[in-house]
């Protein structure tokens, strides 16, 4: 499993130049290795040939392959009323990078003395003084420091200044459009699940606790675990296929994202309806993974009509898993 060290008390680091080894995380560092710095929000295909080319070059040299990244978003403090919505949680996004030999996860807190640093100071203090890094992966859109003004000429001439060497991976594409975070949240505002889980490395996961509803799923043979505390984006309204996992174990389940418009109800929920499960699943933490999308959400003229739709959808979802 990829560990993930968060670097706490970098902003003393960085702007009151104290040294990191004052630090308990410095020790936990594995210091000498490759790295790569990125948001890596939906470890996606893009973000997967980085991370291959960061073990490849680790494992030649017998040191460890690190990943860089931020928490929160650096837009979440610059432009907060635009700050885009989490694909992954980061420790989503170690679960999954352990499965491409990432090492670390290193976690830099975001703040507005830490998105002041110049690109010399970033790389100085971080680069250079606490992951003492003796090799760089980046894609051609890499950008740091304050306002940008690092690009790849200028992480260039920084790693020869400081003797480490550097490799620029070219971007991936897919339908000749680049592979990128925001695309795949498009994708999944508009429900295209599917394709979104082209460019994921993943079926895309939500995860949240299980809340008492209305228990009119029960009411009419179909319960429902409404999920609540989501901490990532939820893909638009519709009906899913999908999985649950429990304690460990998935379920095929037929997933309802939105409003109930058949109950009047115009609020917008996650109810999961989990198949072959039979257990008490309030308070429980429910991690759904989205595999396909079956239909809008609709009216229907009755709650008869509405149930024989539902045994549909979850004869599409079994027929699917099976």
């Amino acid at each position: 499993m990829t560990k993930i060290i968060r670097l706490n008390s970098f902003d003393a680091i960085a702007a009151e130049h104290k040294r990191p080894a004052a630090f308990p995380w410095y020790e936990e560092i594995s210091k000498g290795g490759v790295i790569s710095i990125g948001n890596f929000d939906g470890v996606h295909l893009g973000h997967v040939s980085l991370l291959n080319r960061v073990r490849k070059l680790a494992d030649a040299s017998s040191v460890a392959a690190i990943a860089v990244s931020f928490d929160p978003h650096p837009a979440a403090i610059l432009r907060p009323e635009h700050a885009p919505q989490r694909l992954m949680t980061i420790d989503r996004r170690a679960e999954v990078m352990s499965r491409y030999g990432i090492d670390q996860l290193i976690v830099c807190p975001v703040s507005s003395s830490f998105l002041d640093l110049s690109a010399r100071q970033f790389f100085s203090s971080l680069v250079v003084d606490c992951l003492q890094a003796t090799s760089m992966v980046e894609g051609p859109n890499f950008f740091f420091g304050r306002g940008r003004e690092g690009g790849p000429s200028t992480l260039a001439s920084l790693c020869e200044q400081n003797q480490l060497d550097l490799e620029i991976v070219e971007p991936s594409l897919m339908e000749d459009s680049m592979i990128s975070s925001s695309r795949i949240r498009t994708l999944l505002t508009n429900g295209d699940v599917k394709q979104a889980q082209d460019i994921l490395s993943d079926p895309y996961q939500i995860k949240g606790t299980v809340i008492t509803g209305d228990r009119r799923g029960r009411e009419i043979g179909f319960p429902t675990a409404n999920l609540n505390d989501i901490e990532v984006l939820v893909p638009g309204s519709g009906v899913y296929g999908g999985t649950a996992t429990i304690d460990g174990r998935s379920f095929p389940a037929a997933i309802h994202v939105g409003p109930n418009p058949t109950f009047s109800e115009q609020q917008k929920k996650i109810e999961v309806h989990v198949l072959k499960f039979n257990g008490d699943l309030y308070g429980s933490e429910l991690k759904v993974d989205f595999y396909f999308r079956l239909r809008d959400v609709s009216r229907f003229a009755s709650a008869d009509l509405l149930v024989t739709q539902l045994r549909k959808d979850v004869a599409t979802v079994s027929k699917y898993f099976n």
